[in-house]
């Protein structure tokens, strides 16, 4: 009797705001793997364990069999602090990583280490010191070289231990090393070592001509600015070259990238043999590609490869990704049939075959299995909202899935490609993580989590289907209030994105996609959010109907969602409210003001308001110039619609703020007084484009009683 009483006690907990916020990162979240890696060569992997409240390094080698995995304990943490003796000891193990399948290597700060195995354990000493400002540190397993910057210029240190200078440029505005074009184009570094190690591609972006951009740091009395260099839609771009340093002697030599100055540099490949580098050259309207092919040696252009077109736009992320053994043949992404898929094509230029087709999106490409010449893949073949792993078979394209259970699954291939981690999370799964072999003869559960949430009162969701204006389907949960009653009528909230790049219904756990959903649902909200288009995974036309018109067709697949809401009898039609960050607070404003009397309150986290104001890359992909399209800009300015304005309007905004920068939120509010329109508005000192860390908490709790002030 006791016992059922604990249980129906334990069902009825409620979270609190910083679970709700931040549970999923603490404690909250299902047990993951954590730093999972398979060991180069060999069939084995490890990973960190929390064991009597320390963690161990251990490595688990794969016996293809039904026997249990064999394990060693490689590291402990309490050993690693007695190893080195750091002045400060560490808490948790770092981030380690295999060089061969005889070294690690790992990094606190500056300082570089590496270690061997002794007896069974690895015994790890320092293995070189950089200067404290290096930032971007790239380690190449092959040649044990490091590149790393500091400032704006790049440095690297050879395997013996010598220190080269590779750019010396004074002018703190041409910048070597780093990411460019603001991280568009799938680019996230700006150092690519070549395949042996020995040789150096790097980025080069000279951005003198880019208009400087003021941030305030109000940390500090007076105020400083610190100065920036943001391109603006229709701008000046910055412009960008690529590299290649020879450590030997010591010379670089730059790609004769020739064209407008300022396209874009992608997809960024060496070739098998170092004698040459590929590089994606996009121009700056972005509806024209080259597939290019220079000399690492003297930078001249040896051949265009092919080119690609799209009166819209073309959107290159992935660099090639050549077949081992096959030096002559490489797997290039497109999305010339209307979906992201894999084509097989030849150094010559000539394709070979479409490997993968279908009204469906790839996703990853993860690693080859050489023996069975399968390419692993995942893709959203089942379904938009999951990820599934399949082997395609780069002779017949022949494709057959890998794994067995719904959800969104991940994915690591060992070295060999004859075993692949399939990790994975679903409504009903919180994670779970099996070893699956290519040949499909075994298979080894390492990890299936307790559910967290099992003890929390959660909502009931449903899983919604609406069809946009032209019949396109919009896929959209609905989560019902605890304790819900269908006789009664509920305030609602509809939380939404709805721009490029993002998807948030998916099938994954939490199936909500949000504690804070779940939290107001625990207050009596229902809580609506739905992919309308223009947003991901959802293939070209379903992405590009909002081009050159953005926040206009999206609007309108987010009120086909608002008319299901208002036909649900449990709605109450006077108490809905919407809110989003980035794009998702420019289209929760738009609704405000182009939609007026739909939502009696919303809140707007670091809003787009002017398009013309918003980074080159992005905005020029989905608008065109504001020169070009002028029509599109004015309709999608927000400055000029405040007149519009009915119910209650909350803007909230980072101080430094240096993606949608604080002026757009600023002019509005400027835009607001000057017609005499009452909104709110809240700041968050010192804060990027999200409020993160323990003042989110602060965050949503503001948002919630916004709500609750307006709506309950």
């Amino acid at each position: 009797m006791a016992g059922g009483i604990q249980f129906s006690y334990a069902q009825q907990q409620t979270y609190t705001m910083a679970q709700a916020t931040n549970g999923l990162r603490a404690e909250l979240a299902p047990e993951r793997l954590k730093q999972f890696e398979w060991v180069p060569g060999e069939n084995a992997y490890t990973r960190v364990v929390a064991a009597n409240g320390s963690q161990t390094w251990v490595k688990y080698k794969v016996l293809g069999g039904k026997a249990l995995p064999a394990t060693d304990t490689l590291l402990t943490l309490s050993s690693l602090n007695q190893q080195l003796a750091f002045t400060k000891p560490v808490r948790t193990l770092p981030a380690l990583h295999w060089l061969d399948n005889n070294t690690a290597w790992f990094s606190i700060g500056n300082i570089l280490y590496t270690g061997k195995p002794e007896n069974g354990r690895m015994t790890f000493q320092t293995w070189c010191t950089l200067p404290a400002s290096a930032e971007n540190i790239t380690v190449n397993s092959q040649s044990r070289q490091i590149a790393y910057t500091v400032n704006n210029n790049l440095f690297l240190r050879t395997a013996d231990g010598k220190e080269q200078t590779i750019t010396r440029d004074e002018d703190i505005n041409i910048v070597n090393g780093k990411s460019v074009h603001r991280d568009e184009f799938g680019i996230d570094k700006g150092i690519f070592f070549s395949p042996k190690g020995d040789l150096v591609a790097f980025y080069r972006m000279d951005q003198r001509m880019v208009n400087d951009y003021r941030i305030m740091d109000w940390s500090v009395t007076p105020a400083h600015a610190n100065t920036i260099k943001y391109p603006m839609a229709g701008g000046k771009s910055h412009e960008v070259t690529l590299g290649v340093y020879q450590p030997s002697t010591q010379k670089t030599v730059f790609l004769k990238t020739s064209g407008e100055a300022d396209h874009y540099l992608t997809c960024v490949t060496w070739a098998p043999d170092q004698q040459s580098v590929y590089v994606a050259l996009l121009n700056r309207d972005q509806n024209h590609l080259w597939l290019n092919q220079y000399s690492a040696g003297t930078g001249e252009l040896i051949k265009t490869l092919f080119e690609e077109t799209d009166p819209k736009y073309v959107h290159p992320s992935h660099p090639l990704s050549f077949v081992p053994g096959k030096p002559d043949q490489f797997i290039w992404w497109s999305d010339r049939d209307g979906y992201t898929h894999l084509y097989l094509y030849n150094t010559s230029g000539k394709l070979q075959k479409q490997l993968t087709k279908g009204a469906w999106v790839v996703n990853e490409l993860q690693g080859y299995h050489t023996a069975s010449n399968e390419v692993i893949i995942t893709a959203a073949k089942e379904s938009p909202m999951e990820k599934h792993v399949y082997a395609v078979n780069l002779q017949s394209a022949a494709l057959r899935r890998l794994d067995k259970a719904a959800g969104w699954h991940d994915t690591q291939v060992s070295s060999n490609g004859d075993y692949v981690l399939d990790a994975y999370s679903s409504k009903d799964m919180p994670s779970a993580a099996v070893i699956t072999a290519l040949n499909g003869k075994y298979e080894e559960p390492i990890l299936q989590a307790a559910d967290p949430l099992k003890n929390f009162k959660r909502p009931e969701i449903r899983q919604v289907t609406l069809k946009a204006d032209d019949g396109t389907p919009l896929y959209g949960k609905l989560i019902l209030p605890v304790n819900f009653d269908s006789t009664r009528q509920y305030p609602v909230i509809v939380y939404l994105y709805n721009g490029p790049n993002v998807q948030l219904i998916r099938n994954t756990f939490p199936y909500s996609g949000n504690l804070w959903y779940e939290y107001m649902a625990q207050r009596g909200y229902v809580v609506f959010t739905m992919d309308g288009r223009g947003s991901a995974n959802r293939g070209m036309a379903f992405e590009q109907a909002t081009f050159r018109q953005l926040g206009t067709i999206e609007m309108n697949d987010q009120l086909q969602g608002v008319a299901y809401l208002k036909s649900l009898p449990y709605v109450n039609q006077q108490k809905m409210g919407v809110h989003g960050w980035s794009f998702g607070g420019f289209m929760t404003t738009s609704l405000m003001l182009r939609h007026p009397g739909v939502f009696q309150a919303a809140v707007a986290g670091g809003p787009v308001i002017d398009w013309s104001m918003y980074e080159v890359m992005y905005t020029e992909r989905y608008m065109d110039t504001p020169q070009q399209n002028p029509e599109g800009y004015a309709n999608s300015n927000l400055l000029t619609k405040t007149k519009n304005l009915q119910g209650h309007l909350m803007l909230i905004h980072g101080t430094n703020d240096d993606v949608v920068v604080w002026q757009h939120s600023i002019d509005f509010l400027k835009a607001c007084v000057d017609n005499e329109v009452q909104v709110d508005y809240f700041v968050y000192p010192g804060h990027l484009h999200n409020v993160l860390g323990k003042d989110r908490v602060h965050l949503m709790q503001k948002i919630t009683d916004y709500f609750d002030a307006h709506l309950k």
